[in-house]
């Protein structure tokens, strides 16, 4: 069984900036340390995208200083609040598929984690830009890796979700692709678990037989309207993270508030002492 702790829209920015009066670098660097605290035989960090707010180097440099303090291995995706030159020169050692795009994969015992690159830029244009988009290069790539997992079982890793997830604006900048997207994944039938970040809410569902997951944000999130085309709304609710372990059989999912985590702070025998105390 691995464990993968998952961080998505970390939306970091230079310093004494914030984002709806909140500090989205104190609030990662609270997610990191508790993670790394709470469960430090994770196996790998996942963050899927959306790790500045604005691309810029400044902001890169500062998610690295939270990032080097990990002694689990990261593995970082890049949204559409990212820039991809930038990335690359403030990351260097992240691996890159060979026409240059944030993509790889690499097997965790009998599954196969694959990281895609989903940023439908160059040109950086809002509104165009803020949806995501598989080329035919990043398609292919893709295809290849499902071919090569051969027994495995598959997870991906997306910043764009590949469907509708009910927030009428959100699903206007979801993956454009995403029915090819799916038919692709369809032709091998080892993909069991998706993961995607890009709304700021926890969501979980299946589509077309697939089980997905989504995230919250550590820091703003999008308010629970299901109604509204407003891609702006942002509210401060309890920051968290996801935790996947998988399975034989498949993934399974939790997810931490760890803003309001208090019982997962005791260990096993403070637990036992305070039952025995209350037993008295």
């Amino acid at each position: 069984m691995a464990k993968i702790i998952v961080f998505t829209d970390l939306h970091i920015v230079p310093e004494g900036k914030t984002i709806i009066g909140l500090d989205p670098y104190e609030r990662l660097l609270a997610g990191v340390e508790h993670a790394l605290r709470i469960h430090p035989n994770a196996d790998r960090i996942v963050c899927t995208g959306d790790l500045t707010n604005r691309g810029d180097a400044d902001s890169y440099s500062r998610l690295k200083e939270i990032l080097d303090r990990s002694h689990v291995p990261v593995r970082l995706l890049i949204g559409n609040h990212d820039e991809r030159e930038t990335f690359a020169q403030c990351f260097p050692d992240t691996p890159l598929d060979p026409k240059g795009f944030v993509q790889s994969a690499e097997d965790l015992g009998d599954w196969r984690m694959i990281y895609l690159d989903t940023l439908n830029a160059p040109p950086y244009v809002f509104p165009e830009a803020y949806s995501g988009y598989l080329c035919d290069s990043r398609m292919a790539w893709l295809e290849a890796q499902l071919a090569a997992a051969g027994d495995r079982k598959v997870a991906i890793f997306m910043h764009h979700p590949p469907h509708d997830i009910g927030f009428p604006g959100m699903d206007e900048i979801k993956l454009k692709n995403g029915a090819a997207f799916y038919d692709l994944i369809g032709r091998f039938g080892n993909v069991r678990h998706i993961v995607a970040g890009h709304v700021h809410r926890t969501i979980s569902g299946a589509h077309r037989g697939v089980a997905y997951s989504v995230f919250k944000s550590p820091c703003h999130q999008q308010p629970m309207n299901l109604d509204s085309h407003d891609l702006s709304l942002s509210v401060d609710e309890p920051a968290a993270y996801g935790i996947l372990l998988t399975t034989p059989h498949g993934m399974i999912v939790h997810t931490e508030d760890y803003q309001i985590a208090v019982a997962n702070a005791l260990s096993d025998q403070d637990a036992l002492g305070a039952g025995a105390d209350a037993a008295e």
